[in-house]
């Protein structure tokens, strides 16, 4: 069974590789280059899958996850310029399948001493665009 949990927080960003000129970036990351950032209202979902508790009927306390996610994703995320405010963003491109990736490096250790199996991590950076991460380590979008 599979228990989904969304949340949002708005970041701002900027996607350039500092060691790369103004041109290079504009060509590898289009308007998302702007060196003064720009900002997004992200929707973070994370799911879990388990089987229920017999006692309770529960794959995870929901409130637990609500816990969770607030303290390890929103925040420290929310209302935040990630380049420089962030780790590890002040050396890693904070493009949407990084921050995906990101939020499952901090969730998946926290919900696994739960005994919760973290097993997607969707991360939307607008209406029409997001990142899943899902549990093989793999990303898709």
């Amino acid at each position: 069974m599979f228990v989904t949990r969304r949340a949002e927080f708005s970041a701002s960003h900027v996607c350039r590789i500092p060691s790369l000129d103004d041109s290079t970036n504009r060509e590898l990351f289009d308007e998302e280059a702007n060196p003064n950032g720009h900002g997004h209202n992200y929707i973070v979902e994370i799911t879990v899958e388990g089987e229920p508790d017999p006692l309770t009927g529960m794959v995870i306390d929901l409130k637990d996850l609500k816990g969770v996610l607030e303290s390890e994703v929103v925040l420290p995320m929310d209302h935040r310029f990630l380049n420089y405010e962030v780790a590890p963003f002040d050396r890693v491109v904070p493009t949407t399948p990084n921050v995906a990736r990101e939020i499952w490096r901090r969730l998946e250790p926290v919900l696994a001493a739960r005994q919760a199996a973290l097993a997607r991590v969707r991360l939307f950076e607008s209406p029409d665009l997001y990142v899943d991460v899902l549990r093989d380590g793999s990303a898709a979008g």
